[in-house]
């Protein structure tokens, strides 16, 4: 007998069918941000009286401290073991990734699209997401320390790995980029907080752990600050004039064609290897996941300034999107199978 109630109204019906389909009020609020920015840039734009800019980048230092206070050195230490799903992983999330995408950079060299390319390439350099690899892997009945490993690991090797790949394509294109500087300003905005966090664990991790909701939604909040700010200076310059709808809904048909892309490769090279159905799961929800904090953290030091962040955006957004929507519902038919 089923006892859950249905939701009464029409309200809680909406939000309750939208959570079924994969649209939380974050997904939700991150399109209302890019709708705001659109009406309202100047005050993204403005630094006064207070630069909401700013304001983010401090917020990212603490994103990454408190992530450092939930990072226990036990649980990493339980996952080094199985050293073949550290490479899958790895190796998918910093080189398949970058690898299926760096060819296609010549159909739109010298092209209005080319920015949504080099956001894609961003995209593909990235490293995986953490809270949401360890969700699904929980839920399909994978191996979660080597989950937690892997997610944490890649968040930290991103640091380097990241603006390796991007300096391919920004140290050609008269921006200036500098490689050393921007690592500089990683280790500093991003490596040193997690650091702090992990040496202070064992004085404040149970706070964090016991506070993880409030502090997840601290992080969505400062996103959705970056994600409004950055689409403002986009906005308040015309630089989506010269794009269609169609490119819209064609870059979003081929993040989810990416993701299925990377799935099906990392299903394929697992079954050759000889993973257990629980490094499988592992296997395929952390090496074919994208960060969405880490893409809009990241874009604040790699693309200072730049009048182009909203576009370069825009893939991850649309990847971190599809992505929850299709690993959620791969991840609950592996749960019935395991039944």
């Amino acid at each position: 007998m089923n006892n859950k109630q249905e939701p009464v109204g029409l309200i809680p019906r909406a939000g309750a069918l939208a959570a079924r389909v994969g649209l939380d009020w974050f997904l939700l609020a991150l399109i209302g941000m890019i709708v705001l920015a659109y009406a309202w840039p100047q005050l993204g734009v403005d630094r006064e009286p207070v630069s909401l800019g700013d304001v983010a980048n401090y917020g990212v230092s603490l994103i990454f401290f408190f992530y450092g206070l939930r990072l226990s050195p036990e649980k990493l230490k339980t996952g080094l073991s199985h050293w073949r799903l550290h490479a899958v992983v790895q190796l998918s999330t910093f080189v398949l990734f970058p690898l299926l995408i760096l060819p296609l950079h010549g159909f739109f060299a010298g092209t209005p699209q080319e920015m949504l390319w080099l956001g894609v390439f961003y995209l593909a350099a990235l490293p995986s997401t953490v809270s949401s690899s360890v969700v699904m892997v929980s839920i399909a009945g994978g191996n979660i320390p080597g989950a937690i490993f892997n997610a944490s690991i890649s968040s930290l090797m991103g640091i380097f790995i990241t603006p390796l790949w991007m300096g391919l394509f920004l140290t050609t294109s008269g921006e200036g980029f500098d490689i050393w500087s921007v690592m500089g300003k990683l280790v500093l905005q991003v490596l040193l907080p997690v650091v702090l966090g992990i040496v202070l664990h064992r004085f404040w991790g149970g706070f964090a752990e016991r506070n993880k909701g409030r502090l997840r939604v601290f992080d969505q909040l400062i996103i959705l600050l970056i994600v409004y700010t950055s689409f403002c200076e986009s906005f308040a310059r015309n630089m989506f004039s010269g794009f269609r709808v169609t490119d819209l809904l064609l870059l979003g048909g081929a993040m989810i064609g990416l993701f299925f892309l990377v799935y099906g490769i990392i299903y394929g090279v697992t079954k050759l290897l000889g993973f257990n159905r629980e490094n499988q799961i592992t296997a395929i929800f952390c090496g074919s996941k994208k960060s969405l904090v880490h893409g809009t953290v990241m874009s604040k030091v790699l693309f200072p300034g730049a009048t182009v962040v909203g576009i370069i955006l825009l893939p991850i957004m649309l990847y971190h999107a599809l992505q929850l929507l299709a690993a959620s519902i791969i991840a609950q038919r592996e749960a019935r199978k395991a039944g």
